[in-house]
């Protein structure tokens, strides 16, 4: 448990700039819809009890929480099962438990399990380098939860855990000609997985993304609005709740998908330097701690965590400037979604857990 001691070797300033982004999204999610809202409320639960789940993943040593891995990951797996069955059913997707006053995504928490499982399966090898076997049982642990959460549908949430392994199995020491090979079969695979797994809305938002313009008032919609929101607010923006896309509603879902976008426009050019500024910010000190790191289990445990916060910023940025397909994949720290917010800080619990964690025994 929480040494008097540890309290000394907190990252106080990575701690910062992650409250510093959960609140530039709570004053935008505040604008996007209108004032104090469920949703805003909403929003303050999730921070509040993201932290409390911070405190919880830093006080319990990291190598502890590794060891119970096991545990964990088959807890979350019979979570996602249950949402299968059972789950709350919202825009025509199953993904949530219906807990009353709060609706519970357990896909939010496999990104963390699936961390957890990894760094304890590479992190305790002593049999030298990893081989392919190595990564096929990598691969296995990564696959399970990844298929259950893609028939619920919800393709980016399961995306998501991909960079985990990649990253986990890199630095492990995977050799880079099976990373070819995986490339190699990707591509080679792409055709089948256009024919017999994408869903015909998947496919087209992928084709309105090449050309929105096909269907602007249907598909295209979301794609040329995030555009005209994103960059609409020039140097220094229209000000704190005067932006017209999103305070007009003529961006869809701006308080989730696109906070980035309303953040681009009332607060221009300045603003989104200043939320990227943060974020690089805890992309350096987070590597800073697997550098730090004790030990292999520790290193590989942040960098999986890292590894799927850094995936779903770079995505969901991309997508808010056009240059990436439409997709349900939230701005971590900054999008509305109380799961995602407690998942997120939970997982930078570990991180910190590990960097607080480098001179004990």
């Amino acid at each position: 448990m929480f040494e008097r001691r540890l309290w000394f070797h907190i990252d106080w300033a990575l701690l910062g700039a992650l409250i510093a982004l959960a609140l530039i999204g709570l004053a935008q999610i505040y604008s996007a819809t209108g004032g104090g809202t469920s949703i805003y409320h909403t929003q303050i639960y999730g921070i509040v009890l993201g932290l409390v789940a911070m405190v919880i993943c830093m006080a319990i040593d990291y190598r502890s929480l590794c060891d119970k891995s096991h545990l964990i990951y088959i807890g979350v797996l019979l979570l996602l099962v249950y949402v299968l069955f059972f789950g709350a059913v919202r825009g025509g997707s199953r993904r949530w438990i219906d807990l009353g006053v709060f609706n519970l995504q357990p896909s939010e928490f496999a990104k963390a399990t699936v961390a957890l499982a990894l760094a304890k399966y590479f992190g305790e090898s002593r049999r030298g380098a990893p081989a392919r076997g190595d990564l096929l049982i990598a691969g296995a642990i990564t696959a399970v939860p990844l298929l259950v959460i893609m028939r619920q549908p919800d393709l980016g949430t399961a995306v998501t855990l991909l960079p985990i392994l990649l990253a986990v199995a890199y630095v492990a020491g995977i050799p880079m000609r099976i990373f070819g090979i995986l490339a190699v079969v990707a591509v080679l695979a792409a055709p089948i997985a256009w024919q017999f797994v994408l869903k015909d809305y998947q496919k087209e938002r992928i084709s309105t993304f090449l050309d929105p313009e096909q269907d602007a008032k249907g598909a295209g919609y979301q794609q040329i609005q995030a555009r005209i929101t994103t960059g609409s607010g020039g140097l220094w923006g229209k000000g704190f709740m005067k932006g017209t896309q999103g305070q007009l509603r003529f961006l869809p879902v701006a308080h989730n998908d696109f906070v980035f976008s309303v953040l681009a426009e009332e607060h221009g050019f300045a603003g989104v330097l200043t939320a990227l500024g943060l974020y690089l910010f805890v992309l350096l000190r987070s590597l800073e701690a697997a550098r730090l790191a004790k030990d292999r289990l520790g290193a590989y445990l942040v960098l999986g965590v890292l590894a799927s916060f850094t995936f779903q910023v770079i995505y969901n940025i991309t997508m808010a400037a056009g240059l990436a397909p439409v997709k349900g994949l939230t701005l971590p720290l900054m999008s509305y979604g109380g799961s995602s917010m407690i998942a997120t800080l939970a997982g930078f619990g570990l991180i910190l857990n590990v960097r607080m964690r480098r001179f004990t025994n």
